[in-house]
């Protein structure tokens, strides 16, 4: 396995850092807070309070803290266990993801509480990231924690898309689909966003606590129906959607509502600027460069082997020495059939790897930027055409693995067996801007230039 792929990886991950994303937004110059081509005074606060939750919180909190020092009053961020950023002037807590727990629960109604005395003097920072909607949980009034973790896991095992998952979160929730916002009313409102959703959408990002939400309880039975969920769903959470739909349930709050008035947002980094800056290591380790997508979704093992197509292709049109890096992103989902342990990233590289066996001059990466695939310690694998056969030579049956979503277990093995490397492993990044994947190809694809 060459370097190149994981040196052009590094290099989104070194765009993605939050606090170089939290600073390019936020100025203090001349007495004044300048945010993302808005201003304000600062004489005319008289508190600033940071709140929010996600994987990069802990480092977005940390810039915060840098550009504002003292002037900020206090604040709570939650961030997954396991992520450490020693703060000042901000309460840093820890909560469960993907799966909410009552850390989260506690976490989220401590923000409702803080932000209780907000005033029209007040500036609430609110700072998001990937994870923020599973950290950030406060299940709606008759509802408890084990009725938000039995839909999350429900829906999550069937493969729903992130603005499928988020649309029934926010229908279920104390603090999503607006409902920050309202709560932090009359204050203004700043939202430092890194985005995890394909198309930044605000709305579904975190779940959209502090901007309008256009999706209903309708769009949230539906999702429901599309997966066949009804019937498995906790009596608690079916009971409150029919109600909902009835019209004897809250609605998410909607556009037009005044507590939006002095909202404003800004996406302060996401997935298209890290697969720019990807771009340009390949272009610098001598390889032209593709874009295939930067909203790349679907089943993880059925893009897997569309990637591997294209990167077929790819390869027959070189010229002799010709080298090419594909490029593409976003977010897949697996549904869960198997026993077995694995993650999206490592199950589309397991069937990219089936998809060009035996070929040579193609490899690939495929890896989250937050440093965790699914329940995992790995962040993604890489691939090349070997890597079956290599699996076959030690007993190990790439496509049995595949089939029982045990993709983790495959790569694992292979590199026991084989001494090698092609489990991705990061750690916890601090930052998450969905998934990337780097596709090698030609001659030459495994000897880049300053290897």
């Amino acid at each position: 396995m060459s370097l190149a792929a994981r040196r052009i990886f590094d290099a989104a991950l070194e765009a993605a850092d939050p606090g170089r994303a939290v600073r390019r937004h936020l100025v203090v110059e001349n007495d004044g807070l300048r945010f993302h081509g808005n201003a304000c005074r600062l004489a005319d606060l008289d508190r600033i309070l940071v709140v929010g939750g996600g994987k990069a919180a802990g480092a977005m909190g940390r810039a915060v803290e840098d550009i504002l020092g003292d002037w900020i009053s206090g604040g709570l961020l939650v961030t997954p266990g396991g992520s450490h950023m020693p703060l000042r002037r901000i309460s840093l807590v820890h909560a469960s993801h993907p799966l909410p727990d009552e850390a989260g629960i506690r976490s989220a109604l401590r923000i409702l509480d803080l932000l209780l005395a907000a005033d029209d003097r007040t500036l609430v920072i609110c700072l998001l990231s990937g994870g923020a909607s599973a950290l950030l949980a406060a299940p709606a009034p008759g509802l408890q924690l084990a009725d938000k973790q039995a839909v999350t896991e429900l829906l999550l095992q069937a493969g729903a898309a992130i603005d499928e998952l988020n649309a029934v979160r926010k229908h279920l929730s104390a603090i999503k689909g607006g409902r920050l916002a309202r709560a932090a009313f009359p204050a203004r409102l700043l939202t430092l966003i890194l985005s995890d959703v394909i198309g930044d959408r605000l709305d579904v990002i975190a779940s959209g606590p502090t901007v309008p939400d256009p999706t209903t309880f309708a769009d949230a039975a539906a999702v429901i129906a599309k997966y066949g969920l009804w019937e498995r769903l906790p009596a608690r959470v079916s009971a409150f959607l029919r109600r909902g739909l009835a019209g004897g349930e809250p609605e998410t709050i909607k556009a037009g509502d005044p507590c939006f008035a002095r909202a404003k947002h800004a996406v302060v980094g996401s997935l298209s600027l890290a697969m720019d800056e990807a771009a340009a290591a390949a272009r610098a380790l001598g390889y032209g460069v593709e874009i295939v997508s930067r909203e790349l979704r679907g089943e993880a093992r059925e893009v897997g082997r569309i990637l591997a197509e294209k990167a077929l292709r790819a390869r027959a049109g070189l010229s002799p020495g010709e080298r090419l890096c594909l490029l593409s992103g976003g977010e897949t989902t697996v549904r869960v059939l198997g026993s077995g342990r694995g993650g999206r990233n490592q199950e589309l590289a397991l069937a990219f790897a089936l998809q060009i066996a035996a070929t040579k001059g193609i490899e690939m990466l495929s890896a989250g930027t937050d440093g965790v695939d699914g329940p995992t310690d790995a962040a993604g694998a890489i691939v090349d055409g070997d890597t079956v056969a290599l699996g076959k030579k030690f007993g190990l049956d790439a496509a049995r693995f595949l089939e029982n979503n045990d993709s983790y277990s495959f790569f694992s093995e292979l590199d026991a067996c084989s001494d090698g490397s092609r489990h991705v492993r990061t750690g916890p990044t601090g930052t998450n801007v969905m998934d990337i994947q780097v596709i090698l190809v030609g001659q030459a694809a495994t000897t880049p230039t300053g290897e």
